[in-house]
């Protein structure tokens, strides 16, 4: 089992540097009103992930900071988590450290190594159970009494909870789909149109990808034929010559005349000879550019009737890109995705009724499970409520009973509810049912909500009896309680303190008290003092043992140290809980 060994702190509030030693069973931390008590819980509720506040920060210092030794096995969550967060583990103690700036800025480290407070977070739910005044206002709540009896219930209630929240996540989307197909219905409608209109214009013109430039390309081409045409035939002339111009000079005419006088000397010079064959090749490129020269001309149309059917089909492919897209390919690709775009908004009438049927399939699904869930609810708070009355007889409420009421509430129509015991009521993400805990003092007293049926002093006893109930059922190593018995004395207190004592025989207890009758029931208490300059040193937490216990004992009595009539009930109190242990 983890024990939470010591803690040390500093600049943190009151305390300037100070060391609270706790022991595995019961530890009670006492002290004047204003001595720092508190700071105890909150320096805990630091080492595991609790809000930085940087006005806890010590006047003066720069930044607060509380360090913990905690003893784990091997095979605990906590060193598990420690370790797979980069940490180490020595000697059996997990160091947990937090700091808090006067700027605000808060830094973690988990065995060694700086980790996110996140991580602090995860280990509270598997280290400690922290009560205090918020802890029992919190549990008026009937949300927060809910979530007490379902941590209560186990798998009993968290089985049918998760298949339940899995159909309640899912009837969520699916009604969100629905509304959104049924109120845009308009607005898809008229979607839909505008695609139908668009992919018929395109359909309509056919085109093909590239064809824009094709066309492009030979409506240039139409268009100068003459001019192309005359600058062919001047060129083919230049190269191979007119033949009604026989005194004329053409290129093959000159460069044939070239190669003949150097053919007639090249076996005389290699790099003549090889000067003769690029004149030869020459020949020959001029001889293959004329032809094609000449075949460019026979083959060019100029045809006006052909260009005007060019510019008409240009015009509409133009049409086209205005709309749809820069070029042809781009317009095809809208069209592709246009058609695919229409078809899921034609299926809407279809997906409608699909949506309706699975929605209404899941709303049976939830009253089956809701209506589970319901029972597992009941058949565990009865439980939970006799364990709890059981325990509040051992805090002197011998006559009190505790209960619970789970019931529905009725939904408007039946479409914003589910069927539960032939009712349509509402429901949210953890099931139909509203929780309330009830408190009858007293035989005949009617119950109660415990918000307006308890006493201060009573709230603080059904808190205890709650948490003793489920350290039964769901243990953690550590529970703290700060000032868990406010408005509780006289022969309440000293069962308080018996109780605490007995829950301590199975996990480690630390309660700040300002209590004798509790105080007294402690494996260990822990003086806090604050010296004279208003601060608590590292000398002013101290462990009370002997003579020194009796006479703080004896001021939480009657508060005179030296009064014999406190000491003697001081001692009196000590000689019955050791009694009891």
């Amino acid at each position: 089992m983890s024990v939470l060994e010591e803690m040390r702190i500093r600049s943190l509030g009151v305390i300037d540097d100070a060391v609270v030693e706790l022991s595995p069973g019961f530890t009670a931390v006492t002290g004047e009103t204003g001595a720092g008590k508190t700071m105890v819980v909150t320096s805990l509720g630091l080492l595991l992930g609790g809000r930085a506040d940087p006005a806890l920060v010590r006047l003066g210092a720069k930044a607060a900071v509380v360090e913990g030794r905690i003893t784990v096995s091997p095979g605990d969550s906590a060193a598990v988590r420690a370790e797979e967060a980069g940490g180490e583990v020595e000697d059996g103690a997990l160091i947990i450290s937090r700091t808090v700036s006067a700027e605000g800025r808060s830094r973690a480290h988990l065995g060694g190594r700086s980790v996110p407070v996140g991580v602090l977070t995860e280990l509270a739910d598997e280290l400690v159970a922290v009560h205090g005044q918020t802890d029992q206002q919190g549990l008026l709540k009937p949300a927060r009494q809910r979530q007490a009896l379902d941590r209560y219930a186990g798998d009993g209630v968290e089985v049918p909870h998760g298949r339940y929240a899995a159909a309640y996540r899912r009837l969520r989307a699916v009604v969100t789909e629905l509304d959104e197909l049924t109120t845009r219905a308009r607005e898809r409608a008229q979607e839909a149109d505008l695609l139908r209109f668009g992919l018929d214009e395109v359909a309509a013109v056919e085109p093909l990808a590239g064809e824009d430039t094709e066309l492009a390309a030979e409506a240039e081409r139409l268009g100068h034929a003459e001019a192309l045409a005359s600058a062919a035939a001047l060129a083919h002339s230049a190269l191979a010559g007119d033949p009604e111009d026989q005194e004329g000079v053409d290129a093959n005419t000159v460069v044939a005349a070239a190669g003949r006088s150097l053919d007639a000397v090249r076996a005389h010079d290699p790099a003549l000879a090889a000067l003769a064959d690029r004149i030869g090749e020459i020949s020959i490129l001029l001889a293959d550019v004329a032809g094609e020269l000449a075949g460019y001309a026979d083959q060019l149309d100029a045809d006006p009737l052909r260009l005007a059917a060019v510019e008409e089909r240009r015009a509409a492919l133009t049409a086209l890109t205005r709309k749809y897209g820069e070029d042809i390919t781009s317009v095809l690709a809208w069209a592709e995705e246009g058609a695919s775009r229409l078809t899921e908004l034609e299926g809407d009438d279809e997906r409608i009724g699909e949506l309706t049927a699975e929605r209404d399939a899941l709303r049976a699904e939830l009253s089956v499970l809701g209506q589970e869930l319901t029972d597992a609810r009941t058949e565990a708070a009865a439980r939970f409520a006799a364990a709890v009355t059981e325990e509040l007889a051992s805090l002197a409420m011998p006559h009190a009973r505790v209960s619970f009421a789970i019931r529905q509430a009725e939904a408007p129509d039946e479409e914003s509810g589910i069927d539960i015991g032939g009712r349509s009521v509402l429901y949210g993400p953890s099931g139909a049912d509203e929780v309330e805990l009830l408190l009858a003092p007293h035989p005949g007293a009617q119950p109660r909500p415990i918000a307006k049926g308890a006493s201060g002093g009573e709230l603080s006893r059904v808190m205890l009896a709650v948490e003793v109930v489920f350290a039964g059922s769901d243990p953690v190593p550590t529970y703290l309680f700060d000032e868990v018995d406010a408005g509780v004395g006289g022969k309440a207190a000293v069962e308080v303190g018996r109780r605490l004592a007995k829950l301590a025989r199975s996990a480690q207890v630390v309660v700040v008290t300002h209590l004798p009758q509790v105080a007294a029931f402690a494996d260990r208490q822990l003086l806090v003092e604050k010296t004279v300059d208003g601060s608590v040193t590292r000398s002013g937490v101290t462990v009370l043992e002997g003579e020194d216990r009796v006479r703080e004992l004896s001021r939480m009595l009657a508060g005179q140290e030296d009064s014999e009539t406190a000491r003697a009930h001081a001692e009196e109190l000590l000689e019955t809980a050791r009694a009891d242990g």
